[in-house]
């Protein structure tokens, strides 16, 4: 079976920058048509380009949460720099939830949230793209008989 690679949705992420290229055109716009000849230099537009600043936070964020399935392990690796690894085998997994608020509804994410045999018990991965489907995916995949050979 081929690796699953699973990272948090990019559709927030899109609607941030759009809305924050909005905000910095019409300031730019107000600033050219109102405020030019009395303050020469683009404030306004500069103070707006600030803004960018929220969604690349969140892009690089996104950047740094993957969730992978490979053979009869889940493995949820956190962190840019420093990174944090939680190996789970797939037979120990007792209960995948699905939650979803009504924003996220709408947008077709959600969060998942995974309850493993131990401790550490749950683990929950937020803003995932079609989240039916994944939790499908991880409740056959801790199914499956392990192809580890040990009889």
């Amino acid at each position: 079976m081929q690796d699953i690679v699973i990272r948090p949705s990019m559709k927030f992420i899109k609607a941030g920058y759009a809305l924050t290229l909005l905000v910095i055109a019409g300031a730019i716009a107000v600033h050219y048509l109102y405020l030019a000849k009395d303050h020469p230099r683009p404030y306004l537009p500069i103070a707006a380009a600030v803004l960018l600043l929220w969604p690349i936070k969140r892009h690089i964020q996104r950047q740094t949460v993957k969730l992978t399935i490979a053979g009869d392990k889940l493995r949820y690796e956190v962190g840019f720099v420093s990174k944090s690894t939680r190996i789970i085998q797939l037979p120990k997994v007792q209960d995948v939830r699905v939650v979803q608020s009504f924003g996220q509804r709408i947008f077709g994410i959600g969060d998942i949230s995974i309850e493993t045999a131990g401790e550490n018990s749950r683990l929950v991965v937020e803003n995932l793209d079609r989240p039916q489907e994944l939790a499908e995916q991880i409740t056959d995949a801790s199914a499956r008989p392990s192809d580890t050979g040990v009889h």
